[in-house]
């Protein structure tokens, strides 16, 4: 480099007396030669090396190595050669202007930073993408949040780095005072301190997990689960939109998760017919011949035995339920079908059904729910008994 310096400054003075100019010109001649070396290492870094090991990643069976190639690690070190070529010349002017030297060491430092950024990004994204593919509790589990606040842990600490190389600041110094600035950045990361803090619960408790349905009935909220982060939870609805809430959000409040529905392989249909309870008496022989010849309630139950019982027309209805439902064909009949009365309230006796149905996509089941309770509801007649409902223009009408 001496030796070259010393060339293109004889050449110069040879074509002028004015050492000024030629030490500018030597100067600036060596720099831009310096700059060209670094970006051809640069380029033939990225372009030639980066490319065998593409090769080379993409023929071994191990995966770790194509994640790296796919968050572009190798670009991040690559920028390390040009760094390295500004820091190592950084006196090359030293004969001529020596103050020169203390700005390249601050444009390498620099250099060094942006490098390490680049490669901390890459590590951390490789980190995630590994966990997510090696261990089968990563949905559970979710360490994004955490690497979030790795990632703005680092950030903080290369700000400060960044701070103290422009201004020739010691570090330590910076730190002491921060102490000064906690409140303030207390205030700033807030949203950063609560989402760590929840997220760390919901991993721990595995209260929620990306590919959950859950529903937040305060908010009026329901959807897919699609990304836990540490500032945000994003939930996809039925529509497609996607909806962001505060990670802490899950929580401070209440919601319900749908996934042990999914795992168990079925989903629950609860609702209740009202029957108006005037209508409720007790069976006579009329109407137990009636039913008996009645082929769409001949299927279901068998009239006749409760013939020396004294049954009611309710209590018999309640039995042609738990028939029916049971050889319902999307109906499993393993689980619990429960038909029960409920408080009498001025709107008549509620009749509660309780069955789990195993179609479990939500177009289906709404279909398969208000088929059973269509056929109910047509059925409720034959047992001489009255659905409630409040009185209608129609309903007045008929009277008159």
């Amino acid at each position: 480099m001496q030796l070259l310096k010393d060339l293109i400054f004889n050449w110069l003075t040879a074509f002028s007396s004015d050492n000024t100019f030629a030490k500018l010109f030597t100067t600036l001649i060596v720099g831009a030669g310096i700059i060209i070396l670094a970006l051809i290492l640069l380029f033939i870094f990225r372009r030639i090396l980066i490319s065998i090991i593409h090769r080379v990643a993409k023929k071994t069976t191990s995966e770790w190595d194509d994640i790296l190639v796919e968050s572009k690690f190798f670009n991040g070190v690559a920028h390390l050669l040009p760094a390295s070529v500004f820091y190592f010349w950084s006196g090359y002017a030293n004969d001529y202007f020596p103050l020169l030297q203390g700005y390249i060491m601050k444009f390498s430092n620099l250099y060094f930073l942006f490098a390490f950024i680049l490669i901390v990004n890459s590590l951390l994204k490789t980190l995630n993408e590994i966990y997510n593919m090696s261990f089968s509790q990563a949905k559970e589990r979710p360490i994004t949040g955490v690497l979030q606040l790795v990632k703005i842990i680092i950030y903080f600490i290369c700000s400060l780095v960044f701070i103290s190389i422009i201004f020739n600041k010691n570090i330590g110094t910076l730190f002491t005072g921060l102490g000064a600035a906690a409140a303030i950045l207390m205030l700033v990361f807030k949203d950063s301190i609560l989402g760590f803090v929840a997220s760390i619960q919901i991993g721990m408790n595995k209260l929620v997990k990306v590919g959950d349905y859950i529903e937040i009935p305060d908010k009026k909220l329901d959807g897919t689960v699609t990304e836990i982060n540490l500032t945000c939870v994003k939930i996809q609805n039925s529509d497609k939109t996607i909806i962001s809430l505060p990670t802490y959000s899950l929580v401070s409040e209440s919601f319900v998760n749908w996934d042990g529905m999914e795992k168990s392989g079925m989903r629950r249909i609860r609702r209740s017919i009202k029957i108006d309870i005037s209508s409720v008496k007790f069976m006579n022989q009329e109407m137990i011949e009636k039913l008996s010849n009645n082929l769409q309630i001949k299927k279901y139950i068998n009239i006749d035995k409760f013939e020396n019982e004294h049954p009611t027309n309710l209590g018999i209805f309640r039995t042609f339920i738990e028939n029916y439902l049971n050889e319902y064909p999307t109906v499993d009949p393993s689980a619990n079908i429960v038909v029960r009365h409920l408080q009498p309230t001025e709107t008549g006796i509620p009749i509660e059904v309780t069955v789990y149905s195993i179609e479990q996509r939500w177009p289906e089941f709404e279909k398969i729910q208000a088929d059973i309770f269509d056929y109910l509801l047509a059925i409720v007649p034959e047992f001489e008994l009255r659905v409630f409902q409040n009185p209608t223009g129609y309903d007045l009408k008929s009277k008159n």
